[in-house]
């Protein structure tokens, strides 16, 4: 197994720094997580009155729809929007994701009448943009975030994150919701693929995604890398992944076992906590014993 090392840069965005414990280094999003900004973009041209009037009912929409499902898209008045959120979030969970960035998308971008803008959360997207604005191609690349951990002397490090890559193109394919989560070796991934996209595409999308990630990441022990119409995030645990066994396609299964090491965590420390307060009512009783 590969020895790691540290280096210091810095980011834009903070939300990605490295934490000191490997076990929790990237790991995987949890619901506190969900709203994050990860990152915005917005278009330099602005929308005429009418388009932007038209806006905020294609917004209401899309937030509406994330209480149901976790991916629409749909034209109105001239408008294309859409929103997704990540597979494993709950109804509830989405929409409550979803619901954030309607607010956002004005500081963000200095206003609402951009004539294309896409805010990326933890937890989901929301993009919309005028019919006929230039669309970017599905595999083009949006955003990366390379872990500042390196691994060096990877004893096989690149294989397995390839063998890794390659689960995930597999299982997006194969899920029925283009969305994947599994573990292989110490390494834990997680791709997922726009609701627009056949599953051939999907693979496709993943397997760009993944290429970009072992071209622009290198040896770095984790990573996040967002094309237009995918996402797919590695992260390497030196003393193995933290589940209890690994996801299939339907994800999930990883966020569970989180809320089970928390929990493990929780009752240890409480544990502790019952422990000390034992001994101090002993040490009590025994000097008042001493007293009489």
């Amino acid at each position: 197994m590969g020895i790691l090392k540290s280096k210091h840069h810095k980011h834009t965005l903070l939300f990605f720094l490295s934490i000191s414990f490997p076990l929790f280094l990237l790991t995987p999003i949890t619901t506190s997580d969900n709203t994050n900004l990860i990152y915005k973009g917005c278009a330099d041209q602005k929308m005429q009155g009418q388009y932007s009037q038209n806006l905020k009912p294609l917004l209401d929409s899309l937030v509406s729809a994330s209480a149901q499902k976790g991916f629409a898209a749909t034209t109105q008045n001239a408008l294309t929007g859409a929103y997704q959120c990540r597979g494993d979030l709950s109804n509830s969970e989405c929409y409550n994701c979803v619901s954030k960035i309607p607010n956002m998308l004005g500081r963000l971008c200095g206003g609402d009448d951009v004539a294309a803008a896409r805010v990326q959360l933890s937890g989901c997207y929301l993009r919309y943009e005028v019919v006929g604005f230039k669309v970017v191609p599905a595999t083009q690349l949006l955003y990366k975030v390379c872990g500042a951990r390196k691994v060096v002397d990877g004893g096989g490090f690149e294989a397995r994150r390839d063998a890794a890559f390659g689960m995930a193109e597999n299982g997006v394919q194969n899920s029925g919701n283009l969305f994947y989560t599994g573990s292989y070796q110490s390494l834990y991934v997680l791709g997922q693929c726009e609701g627009s996209l056949g599953n051939a595409d999907c693979g496709g999308c993943i397997k760009s995604a993944a290429e970009q990630a072992g071209d622009q990441c290198a040896d770095s022990i984790s990573a996040q890398v967002y094309l237009q119409s995918c996402f797919l995030s590695y992260s390497f645990y030196p003393n193995g992944v933290p589940t209890l066994s690994s996801s299939s396609g339907g994800g999930g299964g990883h966020p569970h076992t989180e809320r089970t090491v928390a929990l493990a965590v929780g009752g240890v420390a409480a544990l502790g906590f019952l422990i000390v307060c034992l001994l101090f009512l002993k040490s009590v009783l025994k000097r008042r014993g001493g007293k009489r």
